[in-house]
């Protein structure tokens, strides 16, 4: 089987006591490798640090703080001796960020909390703290700084009361909006993450936040808040009986797009768990749903052109049943990273369910989008998986192409190129076929 780091996008080093080690480590790495990451574990000091100085700054550096209680020190040649955390944090390279892990005992003691978030602490956990748990806390930190997409945040007033650079400096986008009766059609074209209107827009026009709530295609996750110029709790009230989620104050710009940040990272953090596939860390369905829809009116305001594929890995049910789900897993894995390094910048790719995924090319014709989904199958084929010891595999996929405009709707064009995917499947699969001249997408799914 290839290189087992190879099939993890995100990597988590963790310092800990050897007894600890061995009692969770299989369990942890089950529990890990299902969302995405894989752990390296260390019980020396020297050998935690330099790989830590040899990391990337994608990567998640995790201390257990039982390891200055009696741990084995190179330094002392193996005599056991107590390590203070000052020593620790001394030792650890200073350019990354540390997760610690301490019990619920030290938990109580604020001056060592104080000291841990003055010391390049990303975050704190207290024990006992359950391996499915602790996994889970860490793929949440890897969503937060992993993040490279553009937020945006819409708003309606006169004068921009936020600071625009440090707002680009965090990969937000900041629409101004004066006109209140289209405020509703630019939500929904840029579907913002926040809306922020101001107090006199709202006076003026208080049907405002119900035209865009009551849209069936409104984003529950979006945020509308109203800017007050000064306190008035009467006028407070009925902001948000009208519908505002909350009422913030005028204040310094800075300040206030700070603050606005902090919203944003929420609202990252809720997208993620919702949008995103566990095992892969790609677009799931909804997530998919939603950008695609985002792609194709982008591509229409810019007379731009789409390809849509889809891609079905070619009988894993076999693979499955052959060798075990979780082979499937890492077969699966294995093609999300393949996927994912010959994709374009402005490219979608989704897990879109089991064995089957969707790829958008960005201003790309379906004949294009065809020869860049056949550069990904025959990359797929050229893995080779050890299956059992001296016994090697390759596996195969089948993949389907429609493009926009030819299909006007993110529907037309998962149907469209579904019925292409079955055409490729019927004809023997392993090949990619496009949506040439094919009868209404009323077909079955094909058989296994």
């Amino acid at each position: 089987m290839a290189e087992a780091g190879l099939l993890f996008k995100n990597q988590v080093k963790l310092l800990a006591q050897t007894f600890f080690i061995k009692d969770n480590k299989k369990e942890l790495l089950l529990c890990a490798h299902k969302y995405d990451f894989d752990i390296h574990f260390f019980d020396q000091m020297s050998d935690f640090v330099t790989a830590v100085e040899n990391a990337s700054d994608q990567d998640l550096f995790v201390i257990d703080l039982d390891v200055l209680y009696n741990m084995q020190n190179d330094m002392q040649q193996q005599r056991r001796q107590t390590m203070f955390l000052s020593d620790l944090l001394q030792r650890l390279p200073a350019h990354h960020n540390y997760v610690y892990l301490q019990t619920v005992r030290q938990g109580e003691r604020f001056l060592l909390q104080q000291k841990l978030v003055e010391s390049n602490c990303l975050a704190y956990a207290e024990k006992p703290i359950s391996n499915e748990v602790l996994v889970d806390k860490l793929f949440n930190l890897f969503g937060r700084h992993k993040r490279g997409e553009t937020n945006v945040i819409v708003y309606l007033g006169e004068i921009v009361p936020l600071n625009t650079q440090l707002l680009a400096e965090h990969s937000v986008q900041l629409l101004h909006s004066q006109d209140a009766r289209s405020l509703h059609v630019k939500v929904k074209e840029m579907q913002p993450d926040i809306v922020m209107i101001d107090q006199s827009h709202f006076l003026n026009t208080e049907a405002l936040v119900r035209v865009l709530k009551k849209n069936i295609e409104f984003d529950q996750s979006r945020e509308i808040i109203m800017l007050q110029q000064e306190a008035n709790t009467t006028l407070a009230r009925h902001a948000l009986d009208s519908g505002f989620d909350e009422i913030i104050q005028k204040t310094d710009n800075d300040v206030l797009t700070r603050l606005l940040l902090n919203r944003i990272d929420k609202i990252r953090a809720s997208k993620d768990l919702i949008s995103r596939d566990r095992a892969t860390g790609l677009l799931n369905k909804i997530g998919l749903q939603k950008k695609a829809q985002e792609l194709i009116r982008r591509a229409n305001r810019e007379g731009k052109c789409l390809a849509y594929g889809i891609l079905d890995i070619d009988k894993f049910k076999l693979i499955n049943d052959t060798w075990g789900h979780y082979f499937g897993d890492i077969v699966i894995k294995r093609l999300s990273l393949v996927l994912s390094g010959l994709l374009g910048e402005h490219d979608l790719l989704s897990r879109f369910g089991g064995e089957e995924f969707v790829v958008i090319f960005w201003d790309c014709d379906r004949e294009q989008g065809k020869q860049k989904l056949d550069a990904m199958r025959e990359a797929f084929n050229n893995i080779v998986f050890e299956t059992r010891p001296g016994e090697n595999k390759q596996f195969t996929f089948s993949g389907g192409m429609s493009d926009f405009p030819s299909c006007k709707t993110e529907n037309d064009l998962f149907l469209q190129a579904d019925a292409a995917l079955y055409q490729a499947k019927q004809a023997g699969r392993n090949q990619v076929c496009l949506m040439l001249d094919l009868p209404e997408a009323g077909h079955k799914r094909w058989q296994y």
